[in-house]
Order: structure tokens, then C-alpha cells, then sequence
């Protein structure tokens, strides 16, 4: 079997021959592959293009933050970055105070400096004409009123604005959430960039807004891991076609030790089949039927479920979509309850209700909760199957006699050109011609810039694992003016009916909004729901504590304790 281990790690295993070889076979192997299904050319996970991208799949064990999101999509806090504490009183305000160990692996302690940094880029907060930061979303960070943080301390106090107390605040400034702050003063040449950000020096923050949005970017074969040190037990020693993202262990990490020296990453575009031929593929996590055959390799064992992410068409709302009649009526000769049939939970049992139980009738709550059920019968008996009546119907409305739709993904998938083929067969009939627009380089912003019509993507048009149990992604994906907003929605009801959601714990109340807001979503069809996106994650034998994880966050959440035995 063929494996290809860093420099570093080739001169530790000479170092080791004598002891490994009279080791029992069951020793460890130091370098374990790990594929899934995305692309990834940024180290920043929080740029619209970057949360499309694998930086958050790729990244979370190496961009650590005060929590992560476990298997069942909970934000569960993470005590070796330090602690959280809420002081007293009416408005939300939160102590984190930095581990004083917490260093970087190019020698900088973590300091408040970089949460100062990810919220400025994800608050919404700075902007001109437009948004400074390309943030993806600004859900909870825009919340925030102000942080107190003297440059290099390691503590910081959060506070939120009045009446603003938001509910799923554990999960910021989380894993991948928090970027090297001094990493962007070095790149713009400033002592700090606390000091321009809570000082409104607008010149200084649009040069930071630049290096955040674009500085970070990957290119294999051509990446400066100067600017990407890392804060967790992995740090980027390489990236290459060749040779993949190489993960290795940080020597600067003051946790428990990552149990195994390497971890390459393998993106989407590797040929998945050869890799696991030649042994350098051991965990693969993707769209259940993206890659046809790997799952059945013989030697590895492969675990489908459903995820917390909705598999959904976005729409766009300008071009041949701006009508809301002509969304309607393509949604009209959608079958998902075929598709869902079909495609929407291959090698798993159909859940009595909750997660992966049938086509999903809501954007704003999800499965499995309590509000769910009643929320979910706003929709009734429309949109279940292929209307071709009502599809017509809808052309009329929009004063189409015929249309024409891109639909966009990231490609090759098998399961999503399978969606796409079916929806082409239905709406033909209608007057409706459904084209696939997917592409190796596809990314969400298309629909931003009209080159297609719709995205088939997961929670946020988002290609990858998606999702969460809070369902705040999705939720502000619909609100005017976030970046994942890709379709270009805009609703002053809907959009206050999200923001009352995210500081609401009240289920009569969430259960009134979210009916509302159904009511308001199914008329202007945004997007168009279908299941929630089926997940696999594929393991070879041998390999130990790999937890599939179906939620943003994906399998590597917990990449540290993976073991490989030989």
C-alpha cells in the first residue's frame, strides 16, 4: 500500500525502524487520509465562498475555538481554548477569559485580539456603501453591542445589545470562527487591529476587511504557511495536488496530544477510487450516492444517516425567477416526495418522525423538535408532488409561456445530477426546462451574479455538510442582506421574524413566528425544501474513534483521536 508522509514524519519513522519493527502488527499508522466532499482553497471558513468551501471540515481541529459542534449538532464547549461565564445582570454579557497557555504554533498567544477580529468581520457592523467583511453570515455577531479587550490581554468581556440576549450564543467564536488576529496586523501593518476596529479608524478596518476577505486563500502548490499558524493540535505543513493538505501535529499545542502525527487531506476532485486502492484513503464523509462505489470497497465499513442540513433548491429572485409565480411554478413540478422516496435516505430506515423522516416542510424549524409538526401543515398537500395544473397555473401568474432554469451544484455528484434529471423529466411537461449548471468549480455566489437560476445545495446553498441543532444557518440565509442570502431574498416580515427567533426560548412564541413566517415563505418560495441531506462517512478497518458527525462540522470534528491500526 502506497502512502505518502511529510518530510518530518519520514525522518521520525527511521528514527523508529528498530522499535517498530519487533512492534506487533496492531501498531499505529502514522499518517491517516481523510477525503469528503468539497473543495478547499481558503483558510478562512467565514467568507461567503469559504463557508461553501471544505475550510470548516478541513480546518476544525486546527482553527480551535471556545466551542464545536458535536454529532448531534450541539455546541459543546471546548476548555482547552479557556472559559465562558455570563456576569449577571439583564443584558447578555459573557466573560472568556483565554487559556494562558493558548499559543499559536508560530510562538503569538492567542489574545482577545482575535475575537476583537471575528467580530468586526461578522457583525455587520463596518461597511460603506457595502459590508467590509464578506461575511457568509452575521447571525449572533451582529447581536453583539461591543467587546472590551485591551491588545494582547487574554481576556475579554462581550456585551450585547439590550433586548438582544442571543440564544445559541455558545456557538461563537467557535471552531474555525477565530482567525489569527495578528496574522492580518502584520499583513496591513499595524501594532494591533483592536485598536482600529473599536476606534472606527474606517481607512485601517477596510485594509483588514481586505486581508480577512482574501488573504487566507489557498493555492496548492503555492500556499505561505506564515499566515496560517495554527491554535489547535494540527497546523498546515503543506498543500499540494500531489500530495494533498497535510495536516501535522503541533509541537506549540498545550492539550492532549493528537494521537496520530498526520492527517492529509483529500478535496473534492481527488480520485477517491485510486486513493483508496493505493491505502492513502481511510475516512471518507460525503453526500450519500455523491461518489458511486467507494462505499462498497472491500475493507471498509460505511455508516449512512440522516443530517442536520436540508438538501434544498435556492432560487433566485431576479432574471426569469424575480416573479415569486415563477419560483411557485417551478416548485410546482418538483416531485419530492419521489426524490425524497428515492434519494433522501439510501441505507438507513425511514424514521417514524424527526430527522430523515420525509420531505421537510419548514425553513425556519426543524425535524425533530417540538414545534415542528404544527409548523410543517401550513404547506398542506401543495408542493408534495409534480402539479402539473398548478405549474401552469403559476406561468400564467408570471407571464411565462415557457422557462428556462440553471440549476447550479458542485460537481460531479451522482445524487444531485440524479435530483437534477428527475426535475428536468416532471417540469418538461409543464413548459418548464430544468438544466443542469453544475461544475468542478461551482460555487454559491453564482446565483449572486446570475449565472444560474438556482442552487441545489445543502442548509445555505451550501455544497458540503451543513447544519446545525440551533438551524441558525439556515435561518439567516433568508434574511436580507447576509451573505448566504445568495438568491438575493429580501422580506422586512421575514426578516424580523428571524431575528425574534434568535433571541426567542418560548416554543408558544417560536411556534407563532415560525408559522407566520411559513405562511409568508411558502408564497414567496425563496427556496424550496426537500429532505434532510442524507450523509456517509466511509472507514476503513482498522481505524478507531472516527464518530460520524452529519452537521457542519463533518467527521474530522474530532480528528485529534483518530487512530489507525495495522
Amino acid at each position: 500500500m502506497k502512502r505518502r508522509w511529510s518530510g518530518a514524519l519520514v525522518a521520525a519513522g527511521l528514527a523508529a525502524v528498530s522499535i517498530t519493527a519487533c512492534s506487533p502488527p496492531e501498531d499505529k499508522v502514522p499518517s491517516i487520509g481523510y477525503s469528503f466532499d468539497n473543495n478547499v482553497d481558503t483558510y478562512n471558513a467565514r467568507t461567503v465562498d469559504g463557508a461553501a468551501s471544505g475550510a470548516r471540515q478541513a480546518f476544525t481541529r486546527v482553527q480551535v475555538g471556545f466551542s464545536y459542534l458535536g454529532p448531534e449538532g450541539d455546541a459543546l464547549s471546548d476548555n482547552d481554548i479557556g472559559t465562558t461565564a455570563i456576569v449577571p445582570g439583564d443584558t447578555l454579557t459573557v466573560q472568556y477569559t483565554i487559556a494562558p497557555a493558548a499559543t499559536y504554533s508560530d510562538g503569538a498567544p492567542m489574545a482577545c485580539d482575535d475575537l476583537v477580529l471575528a467580530w468586526a468581520a461578522n457583525s455587520g457592523r463596518f461597511a460603506t456603501d457595502r459590508p467590509m467583511f464578506d461575511a457568509a453570515s452575521t447571525a449572533g455577531y451582529s447581536d453583539i453591542e461591543r467587546i472590551d479587550c485591551v491588545p494582547g490581554a487574554k481576556e475579554a468581556t462581550v456585551v450585547f445589545a439590550a433586548g438582544r440576549n442571543y440564544d445559541n450564543w455558545r456557538a461563537l467564536f467557535g471552531a474555525t470562527d477565530l482567525l489569527p488576529a495578528h496574522v492580518a496586523a502584520r499583513a496591513v501593518g499595524v501594532a494591533n487591529v483592536v485598536d482600529p476596529i473599536l476606534g472606527g479608524d474606517d481607512e485601517v478596518v477596510s485594509r483588514i476587511a481586505d486581508f480577512w476577505n482574501t488573504g487566507w486563500t489557498l493555492t496548492p502548490g503555492a500556499i505561505d504557511t506564515s499566515l496560517l499558524p495554527s491554535a489547535g493540535p494540527y497546523r498546515v505543513e503543506s498543500y499540494t495536488v500531489e500530495d494533498g493538505l497535510v495536516l501535522v501535529a503541533n509541537d506549540a499545542w498545550w492539550g492532549i496530544p493528537p494521537e496520530t502525527e498526520q492527517v492529509v487531506v483529500w478535496p473534492k476532485g481527488t480520485d477517491a477510487a485510486a486513493k483508496v486502492a493505493d491505502g492513502s484513503l481511510d475516512v471518507i464523509d460525503q453526500g450519500a450516492g455523491a461518489l458511486d462505489a467507494v462505499g462498497a470497497t472491500e475493507g471498509f465499513a460505511t455508516t449512512s444517516q440522516p443530517s442536520r442540513g436540508v438538501e434544498q433548491l435556492t432560487f433566485a429572485t431576479q432574471g426569469v425567477l424575480a416573479e415569486a409565480s415563477a419560483r411557485r411554478a417551478v416548485a410546482a413540478c418538483i416531485p419530492r416526495s419521489d426524490l425524497f422516496d428515492t434519494l433522501g435516505h439510501p441505507g438507513f430506515e425511514v424514521a417514524a418522525a424527526g430527522l430523515g423522516a420525509g420531505v421537510v416542510d419548514s425553513r425556519l424549524v426543524q425535524p425533530g423538535t417540538l414545534e415542528y409538526p404544527s409548523v410543517a401543515t401550513v404547506v398542506g398537500d401543495r408542493y408534495q408532488r409534480s402539479n402539473l395544473d398548478q405549474a401552469g397555473k403559476e406561468l400564467v401568474g408570471a407571464d411565462e409561456s415557457d422557462l428556462t432554469v440553471r440549476v447550479g451544484y458542485l460537481g460531479p455528484d451522482a445524487r444531485r445530477a440524479e435530483e437534477v434529471r428527475r426535475m428536468a423529466a416532471d417540469c418538461a411537461a409543464a413548459g418548464i426546462t430544468v438544466q443542469d449548471a453544475s461544475s468542478p468549480e461551482f460555487t454559491p455566489s453564482a446565483l449572486r451574479s446570475g449565472a444560474v437560476d438556482a442552487v441545489l445545495g445543502n442548509s445555505g446553498s451550501l455544497p458540503g455538510p451543513s447544519g446545525s441543532a440551533s438551524g441558525v444557518v439556515a435561518r439567516y440565509s433568508l434574511r436580507t442582506g447576509t451573505g448566504l442570502n445568495v438568491g438575493g431574498y429580501s422580506n422586512a416580515r421575514i426578516d424580523s421574524i428571524i431575528d425574534q427567533l434568535a433571541v426567542t426560548e418560548d416554543p408558544e412564541r417560536v411556534l407563532a413566528l415560525a408559522t407566520e413566517g411559513e405562511k409568508i415563505l411558502w408564497n414567496d418560495m425563496p427556496s424550496l425544501p426537500l429532505y434532510n441531506e442524507p450523509r456517509t462517512t466511509v472507514v476503513s478497518d482498522g481505524m478507531q474513534d472516527v464518530v460520524p458527525n452529519p452537521t457542519a462540522a463533518g467527521a474530522g470534528w474530532n480528528m485529534d483521536r483518530w487512530v489507525l491500526l495495522r
